[in-house]
């Protein structure tokens, strides 16, 4: 791929670095020197079990009983990790509270509360008061705890706490439409519900008591609802979130098995509900310790990264926390009042690093933002950014009118392993549109159809050997079948994400986007049947396709095709029913780019859409190659996106 060289660190910079200080330590205590990092990786994904101790030992993970393997079972689906482990993730950040009572562990800027920092003692006092206070709710290990709560202290608090028992956390953001909410949550059943009644965004009140008497009605599991007033009075019978902070109680963790569930996140598929997937402890764990190597963030960082609550990097965010780092939190429109509000908090706050998804960098530079002019970045070393493609006029960009002496290092992995494949090392040049290595322990290459390894082609991103936090099952599959359908029906014994990849010999790489049907909309991910069952509950939609064209260097585009139902009129009042439904059931952010009117969606002869050809016919690929219609239900129902997919390349 060989881009233009944007950057290069300065010897001394790497030498200072986690990743540096790790090499070092493996080779004194394992006697192992590497040519260079790409031996370095070959060693780790070659020899499992001395690499992970490796991590273990150095980021002195903390454990009442150490495991006696830390892999047992080689083998994908099937692998078991941490045998006789015992150990607790709240444990394992919480210990640096130690000695640091006094020093900032969050900071929070809110557009509905303000600013408010959080030292590390403090926060572990109001985690074992709500730890208390679940506790005497009846919550016990694997109970679930679930939230609806936007991206403050209030989720980490509760999430850490929920943590500490043993129990299970699982968190929606609350611009997510009831439906949605109610597809994750009555899933897993839970006992306790925690959630903030309204806030603040892009300077309008938003009030969401209606929507949450809705999901209260719809989870007959939940024996104590808490809540957070912003908007209106405490509910009859709630509990006010307040008071569960005051107490003076004792943190302890609950010791628990290295696989036991730490949290349910959620991916959704093309049918059926959003796949409930979970993550254990000790995984958890390993893998955020060995990614802060890959970003260098340590005790000395002040690190932040724009999220929402409802993506997978709020929980990938405490990675940094995990490590002794301050951690500064963004709940607000990152456009509001004009899209330097975020670079005005970076500076002020003098954060040392910044990620953000890459849909946000793109807007700042489309929008003509020059923070390098307006702010003072001079405490900034590196920015992340992951979610979607990062173009290589985006990296321009950031060097030119961001801040020229910094690292850049895209990431990008997923929900499904809550961590990265690709992504930076602190000792390697920037190059323009590429990821720089591959994730120590993660065995990612490329494949063609047949599972063949492609070098400088794209293919299939696919992982040939375990990783800890891997998900130990779904929620509800008890046979696994789901599970294995999503990862491991393609390629026996070998993990396919749903990502194109190029990597090159020198183990750089590039995303070209999702090679499945799932919706990336700035980062965030969505299974169409969402979008289905709010479009096609409509009595006025008969059926419905959406694709989502998210393409290296396109801008993302998000048609809807809908058939309208006999005797309605395809019409503007029909678009805004769509959106209004969308918008009210799933979420504003995956309202489409636009709705178009076909005959009828084109389907297999097992009656199953077919998202993945529609969408690789209008990314442009050939109308001959993209779908066999043999084994179309309808096959002349193709014709109509082929005729789109021509008048879209001539525009």
């Amino acid at each position: 791929m060989s881009a233009p060289v944007l950057w290069t660190p300065t010897q001394e910079r790497y030498d200072a670095s986690s990743m540096a200080q790790f090499e070092r330590f493996v080779s004194e205590t394992r006697g192992l020197d590497f040519e260079d990092y790409n031996a370095m990786w070959r060693w780790s994904v070659d020899d499992l079990e001395t690499f992970w101790n490796a991590i273990w030992d150095f980021f002195d993970v903390r454990a009442s009983v150490r495991p006696e393997k830390m892999l047992l079972k080689r083998q994908m689906p099937n692998m078991e990790w941490g045998t006789g482990g015992q150990l607790n993730y709240a444990e394992n950040v919480l210990k640096h509270a130690l000695g640091r009572e006094s020093d900032p562990a969050l900071i929070v800027q809110s557009e509905t509360f303000g600013r408010s920092e959080l030292s590390w003692g403090h926060l572990q006092k109001q985690v074992a008061s709500v730890a208390a206070r679940l506790r005497g709710m009846g919550v016990e290990q694997g109970d679930r705890v679930v939230a609806i709560l936007p991206n403050t202290e209030t989720a980490l608090i509760a999430f850490l706490a929920t943590a500490s028992l043993g129990a299970i956390w699982s968190l929606c953001a609350p611009d997510m439409g009831h439906v949605a909410i109610l597809d994750r949550f009555k899933q897993i059943a839970p006992k306790v519900l925690i959630a903030q009644d309204g806030y603040v965004h892009a300077g309008k009140t938003v009030d969401r008591r209606g929507i949450l008497a809705q999901i209260n009605a719809g989870l007959p599991s939940v024996v104590q609802f808490v809540t957070l007033p912003f908007v209106g009075a405490l509910p009859e019978g709630h509990m006010a979130w307040d008071d569960l902070t005051g107490d003076d109680a004792q943190f302890e963790a609950v010791q628990v098995p290295f696989e036991h569930p730490l949290w349910i996140v959620y991916s959704s598929g093309t049918t059926g509900n959003p796949k409930p997937i979970v993550h254990g402890h000790g995984g958890i764990i390993l893998e955020a310790c060995k990614q802060s190597l890959h970003m260098d963030v340590s005790q000395k960082d002040r690190f932040s990264w724009l999220t929402s609550s409802g993506w997978i990097m709020w929980n990938s965010q405490w990675m940094a926390l995990g490590q002794g780092a301050a951690v500064a939190i963004y709940d607000g429109a990152a456009n509001y009042p004009d899209m330097g509000t975020v670079w005005r908090f970076v500076a002020g706050e003098k954060l040392t690093y910044f990620g953000a998804g890459a849909a946000f960098y793109s807007t700042c530079m489309k929008a003509g933002t020059t923070p390098r002019e307006d702010v003072d970045l001079s405490a900034l070393r590196s920015l992340g950014a992951t979610g979607s493609p990062l173009s290589g006029d985006t990296y321009d960009w950031i060097y030119r009118d961001v801040k020229a002496d910094q690292w850049l290092a895209p990431i990008s992995g997923g929900t499904d392993l809550a961590g990265a494949f690709v992504l930076g090392h602190p000792g390697m040049s920037v190059r323009a549109g590429e990821m720089q290595c591959r994730a120590l322990g993660n065995a990612v290459r490329a494949y063609d159809p047949l599972g063949n390894e492609l070098v400088g082609e794209v293919g299939e991103l696919v992982c040939t050997e375990p990783l800890p936090s891997m998900p130990l099952f779904f929620w509800g599959d008890d046979d696994g079948v789901r599970l294995f359908d999503s990862y491991f029906a393609d390629y026996p014994g070998v993990w396919r994400h749903g990502d194109w990849i190029a990597i090159d010999a020198d183990g750089a790489s590039v995303i070209y986007g999702r090679s499945d049907a799932t919706i990336n909309r700035k980062g965030l991910r969505l299974g169409s049947a969402e979008i289905y069952q709010a479009v096609e509950g409509l009595d006025a939609v008969l059926d419905s396709l959406v694709v989502d064209l998210e393409f290296l260097g396109r801008e993302s585009f998000m048609p809807l095709f809908v058939v309208p139902a006999a005797g309605v009129t395809f019409d503007d009042a029909l678009k805004e029913q769509i959106n209004a439904a969308i918008r009210a059931q799933v979420s504003a952010r995956f309202v489409p780019n636009e709705i178009i009117e076909i005959a009828e969606v084109p389907r297999t002869l097992s009656g199953k859409k077919l998202e993945v050809p529609v969408k690789k016919l209008l990314l442009g690929g050939d109308s001959a190659k993209v779908v066999n219609r043999d084994s179309m239900a309808n096959p002349d129902s193709f014709d109509f996106f082929i005729a789109y997919a021509k008048a879209r390349a001539n525009t």
